[in-house]
């Protein structure tokens, strides 16, 4: 889905590692959410409360969740889950744009 509608937009930007890293709050009629941001190059590692849905709709990285010792290449239309309460590293080489599902 390109585009979502009956929507509201968080005019405030979700501002991470010294702006490397933003995104945008999109909420849904039912509640429900998603985040829409770029990542500039660099390594970065997340934590998560809910499990989440990382879609790449631009760019490539690797990622690797917490445990695993091997890193994953996606590049994009390519998605990846992460299980709430974890934590993922990120390493991106190229400008990478993002859609975060939040799941229940």
């Amino acid at each position: 889905m390109s585009t979502f509608e009956n929507v509201t937009v968080t005019r405030e930007a979700n501002i991470y590692f010294d702006g490397k890293v933003t995104s945008r709050k999109v909420t849904f009629a039912d509640g429900s959410y998603k985040t829409l941001g770029i990542m500039m190059p660099g390594d970065y590692t997340f934590g998560t409360e809910k499990a989440e849905l990382m879609e790449i709709l631009a760019g490539e990285l690797q990622y690797r969740l917490k445990g695993e010792t091997e890193w994953n290449s996606i590049v994009a239309g390519q998605s990846f889950n992460v299980p709430a309460n974890a934590s993922f590293d990120l390493q991106i080489t190229t400008l990478v744009d993002y859609c975060c599902s939040y799941l229940d």
